[in-house]
């Protein structure tokens, strides 16, 4: 059974505090393994990528198999259905046009001295997109990660996905053509991360990874920054979801399952004020798991890190949701624009009983990368903001610098860097 909680029991902080240290936990200790992957492609470059491509996905990789022809691309775009190619269609348009309203602009300003300060944004040079290829295939997640990088104006996009077997899910290879992504390799885990960061005899460095994967790809990303720019470090996926008891508890089942049949360790939880409708919804997620094709890993993970809290009134929902700070959060409630500004930590919030979060992972415009672990309380998700960089603009006339060259002459001086004075006496004499 899930944990069940109420805000009123006298041990509710400590089994509230074993609930978010239950999803910590989740995250695998391989930072050594990882290491040592990427120890090996940076020394070996291609020939190690071929050896751990042959290991992990059982496929013999070769220079000229690596990367995904334009042939294959053409195939795969034969084999998906013209439903789902018009699903992927319509799902990409609206993830650009959300982009392109979310692009900055420059700006320039002439201070009160009469010194010319603003900011300029600029696209990322080469970015490199690591899709799952694995267990689970995601269209979703090309679009979501490819196409605000193509609106910011990237103009290196370079894919990497496993193929286990040498196999590709043609959907994948769909939604990258329509994302316009052509380059594209056929590899996968930590040594994948590897090769983008550092480059190999064929596949090229790149400035940032972005991207979803599994806890090798996640230490992978961590191990590599510095070098080369990263998104964020990706955990188990979670959703909350704060609902009274006017929501029809079998839809509320439903979107806790839709987070849940991710992963094992992913995590879904309830707040509610009713604890008879908690237990309502706890017997239809139950009802549904006996229906669900991956009714094992959603069991599991329910089982494991779900939980139905039980809490006073909505402001209690409200100061739990911002200390869980979760990756998804569905307000199922009439009026949800009353209690959202009290909501500070999320990585989407999803508002009333009509929003199911998966809108957002495939429809809705935002991208579906989002932040998770609690990192919302400092983070944001994937967005065009990620592939761009702001160069701030600074520029003196005479006037204006002898304005203020007193003052930064007094505190270059107080810091003991007398170049730095130096620089600014040299111009006034």
């Amino acid at each position: 059974m899930p944990a069940k909680l109420s805000i009123s029991h006298p041990d509710f902080e400590k089994a509230f505090a074993a609930l978010l240290a239950s999803r910590d936990a989740a995250q695998h200790d391989v930072a050594a393994v990882v290491a040592g992957i990427i120890a090996k492609v940076r020394a070996d470059g291609d020939k190690a990528l071929f050896s751990y491509t042959a290991e992990f996905d059982r496929f013999p990789i070769t220079i000229e198999t690596i990367k995904v022809a334009p042939q294959e691309i053409a195939e795969a775009l034969t084999l998906c259905t013209p439903e789902l190619i018009r699903s992927l269609k319509m799902a990409a348009r609206r993830i650009r046009e959300y982009s392109q309203k979310q692009m900055p602009q420059n700006f320039e300003y002439v201070d009160g001295i009469g010194m010319r300060l603003g900011w300029r944004w600029s696209a990322i040079d080469a970015v490199g997109l690591y899709v799952p290829g694995g267990q689970a295939a995601y269209p979703s997640s090309v679009l979501m990660n490819a196409v605000p990088a193509v609106v910011a104006g990237v103009k290196k996009l370079v894919m990497v996905v496993p193929a286990p077997h040498g196999k590709l899910n043609p959907a994948i290879l769909a939604a990258a053509h329509l994302a316009g992504v052509n380059e594209i390799y056929k590899i996968g885990g930590a040594q994948a991360i590897a090769a983008l960061a550092y480059g190999t005899e064929t596949i090229p460095a790149v400035d940032k990874i972005v991207g979803p994967g599994n806890s090798y790809v996640a230490e992978a990303k961590r191990q590599v920054f510095g070098r080369v720019g990263i998104d964020m470090i990706a955990g188990p996926s979670e959703i909350l979801v704060i609902s009274d008891n006017r929501s029809n508890p079998k839809w509320i089942a439903a979107d806790l399952l839709s987070q849940a049949e991710h992963d094992k360790d992913a995590q879904s939880i309830l707040i509610t004020d009713d604890a008879t409708f908690g237990n309502s919804v706890a017997l239809e997620v139950e009802n549904i798991l006996k229906t669900l094709p991956r009714a094992e890993i959603a069991g599991a993970s329910w089982e494991t890190h779900g939980a139905i809290i039980v809490v006073e009134n909505l402001d209690q929902a409200c100061e739990l949701s911002n200390r869980i700070a979760p990756e998804h959060l569905e307000l199922a409630l009439y009026q949800p624009e009353l209690i959202m500004p009290q909501l500070r930590n999320a990585g989407a919030i999803f508002l009333g009983r009509y929003t199911p979060e998966a809108v957002g992972d495939y429809m809705a415009g935002p991208s579906h990368v989002l932040p998770t672990s609690g990192t919302a309380r400092f983070s944001s998700g994937l967005s065009v903001f990620d592939f761009l960089k702001r160069t701030s603009i600074v520029g003196c006339s005479p006037e204006s610098l002898a304005k203020i060259s007193h003052y930064v002459e007094l505190i270059a001086t107080a810091e003991g860097l007398d170049a730095h004075a130096l620089s600014i006496t040299v111009r006034k004499q």
